[in-house]
């Protein structure tokens, strides 16, 4: 019986994190939620973040066959994510939040929380990636432990958002996210070397 893999566990449940950016969530979030009640706004957090890691896993769980049935090589798909989360990452930097598309008919919690904030390119791949680097049921256990435990982690900054950004302020917040931007575009760039890696060592 495989054993429980904390390296792997660690390094995923990092890149999640960072790739999820909590702290530059909280904005976003509390603007699509400023109509909400208090009850509500708990309500929308805890929808977002069971969506988000339900999206997530079907696309760990069956992404492999549907980019089979497609042709297209998980080289490709890790390329392709690096770029877009590389114009997100430059969002970031660049102080360009996302526009609140507040429709009174829409659940929030659904779109654009739970997707494609939350349950974005980035996190895919990046968890695809981490199963398909898997071949123990350790590892794989490790894995899911890791994006459940990332995205509870995203739940509680939600969940308090409000006391998170009086604690933080507004300079605390805008700072943090600033620093994300910064690793979420090395993460980006180091996907897209690795496509490219992969395509010209013929794995693509």
């Amino acid at each position: 019986m495989s054993v429980f893999d904390t390296t792997v566990f660690l390094s995923t449940f990092i890149t999640l994190i960072v790739i999820l950016d909590p702290p530059g969530a909280v904005p976003i979030f509390l603007a699509l939620t400023a109509s909400l009640t208090r009850a509500q706004r708990n309500v929308a957090a805890r929808r977002a973040s069971l969506v988000a890691v339900l999206v997530i896993a079907m696309f760990a769980l069956f992404g492999r066959s549907i980019l089979d049935y497609l042709h297209i090589s998980i080289a490709a798909l890790q390329g392709a994510g690096g770029l877009l989360l590389l114009l997100v990452a430059l969002q970031l930097l660049t102080g360009k939040e996302s526009d609140a598309l507040a429709d009174a008919g829409v659940n929030v919690a659904l779109v654009p929380l739970g997707t494609p904030l939350l349950a974005g390119p980035g996190a895919i791949v990046a968890t695809m990636l981490a199963v398909q680097r898997s071949g123990t049921t350790g590892e794989y256990a490790a894995v899911a432990a890791a994006l459940v435990a990332a995205m509870f982690a995203v739940y509680l900054v939600l969940r308090f958002a409000g006391r998170v950004r009086a604690l933080l302020r507004e300079s605390g917040t805008m700072l943090l996210t600033r620093i994300a931007g910064l690793l979420l575009s090395a993460i980006a760039v180091q996907m897209v070397a690795n496509s490219v890696r992969a395509f010209v060592a013929g794995e693509g």
